[in-house]
């Protein structure tokens, strides 16, 4: 038995020797079968992870979470319902109907009419869209003050999983549809987490995956000054994470204009880097990434999302813990709320579009080996939302100190269903 394991692994490691060396200068392969596998560990990593964290969503504004976290593998058909992952399913959705070369303005058409309910710059940017406010004008700052805000971080997702080992492609791709809801740092969120998927179809050291996708985003930009923030303090505090998250909090707690004045914060910067920190700190191991990224707090459902499906794209859908893949695999075709995908489909898709991309940046695809051109990135130019800009003071809407309203505007008593308590709300008119 001994020897047939050496010969096995000599045979291996031959086999992949043979691979690298036809492989042409300039160019990677990967075989179609972990393609895939890699494709739908990212799918499932992105759905275990918000499920994971779901309960614990804002429970923890400008602190840990402290409490139990209660997960089981069941908890993954809850994915259904998460706007993490049905947000960018409509951009596939997109994608199928009008052509990956799209205009953004069908990308945002589509998403601006889809029957779910959305948030902070998604929601704004679904009203612009009605307020014929379009893209790029529609995630700008001069008309959301949600523009540095999480949104498109969360859905960039299946941006990365059809690049693999092609940022730029990539951070095309997100350059575009990110301004749909986003800008500036907003829009680099998206890019960087797609950075991190494209990283890791080919690279398994998490440093250097963060390291690498730290290129796709301008290097002056505050949300590569925090992300470069979290490796210096790994660094310092290798053992230590809740030393790391204390000095993140002083720094970057409340440079938020979104969440301005409270501890609430919604920013794609700190969001963003407890992504990083929960992959530093988790240390490839899905049980650990999940558990710091979500204690972090802040939105605590997204962050170990993102997290555990770079670990998915790294391990592939096969290398993900037993029990995380059945659950997966049980919903496995049921279909996400106000879509036409499955976590299947989804993958099927994604594979496809994955091809169509590898040739059209200049790879080849064979029944046994996909070979795609290197890219080196190339960060996009640098965009401020709110440079100089600092919190003073909350002004409530009917502080007539405050506000001067003109026109027909009128104050209207009624009574809230939920207390039964008399409330003031003023009507647009």
């Amino acid at each position: 038995m001994r020897r047939t394991i050496i010969v096995s692994t000599l045979v291996a490691v031959l086999i992949v020797i043979a691979s690298c060396k036809n492989t042409p200068e300039g160019f990677r392969a990967i075989r179609p079968d972990v393609l895939k596998d890699k494709i739908a560990g990212g799918w499932a990593g992105k759905m275990i992870g918000v499920t994971y964290g779901a309960p614990t969503e804002f429970r923890a504004e400008g602190k840990m979470f402290t409490d139990s976290i209660k997960w089981k593998p069941s908890d993954i058909r809850g994915s259904m319902w998460q706007d993490d992952v049905y947000v960018q399913l409509t951009f596939l959705m997109s994608m199928d109907k009008y052509g990956i070369d799209a205009p953004a303005k069908k990308f945002q058409e589509m998403f601006a009419k889809a029957g779910y309910p959305l948030w902070h710059a998604n929601m704004q940017a679904r009203k612009n869209y009605y307020d014929s406010i379009f893209v790029p004008l529609s995630g700008s700052p001069e008309y959301s003050l949600h523009a540095d805000d999480i949104d498109f971080q969360i859905e960039a997702d299946y941006i990365g999983f059809m690049c693999p080992g092609m940022p730029n492609t990539g951070s095309a791709i997100a350059e575009k549809i990110g301004h749909i809801m986003n800008y500036g740092d907003g829009v680099y969120g998206g890019i960087f987490v797609g950075a991190l998927y494209s990283e890791a179809f080919f690279e398994s050291d998490i440093s250097k995956i963060i390291e690498k996708a730290l290129a796709s985003i301008p290097a002056e930009s505050d949300y590569s000054k925090i992300i470069k923030d979290v490796i210096k303090l790994h660094k310092q505090y290798p053992s230590d994470w809740k030393a790391s998250w204390k000095e993140l909090e002083g720094k970057w707690g409340d440079v938020d204009i979104c969440g301005a004045g409270s501890a609430f914060n919604i920013d794609a910067k700190l969001n963003g880097a407890y992504i990083v920190l929960g992959l530093l700190y988790g240390e490839g191991d899905p049980g650990k990434t999940l558990e710091i990224t979500t204690r972090c707090g802040q939105d605590s459902d997204c962050n170990p999302s993102n997290a555990m499906a770079v670990l998915g794209v790294i391990k592939g859908f096969s290398g993900l813990p037993l029990d995380m893949q059945n659950g997966v695999t049980t919903m496995g075709d049921s279909i996400f709320i106000n879509t036409t995908y499955s976590f299947n489909s989804a993958v099927a898709s994604t594979d496809k579009y994955a091809r169509n991309m590898i040739i059209k940046e200049g790879g080849t695809i064979n029944d046994k080996n996909i070979i795609i051109k290197t890219q080196m990135p190339v960060a996009p130019a640098l965009e401020v939302s709110f440079p100089d800009v600092v919190f003073e003071k909350t002004i409530s809407v009917f502080d007539e100190s405050g506000w001067h309203f003109k026109g027909s505007w009128k104050p209207y008593e009624i009574i809230s269903e939920t207390d039964k308590k008399f409330i003031k709300q003023s009507m647009y008119g």
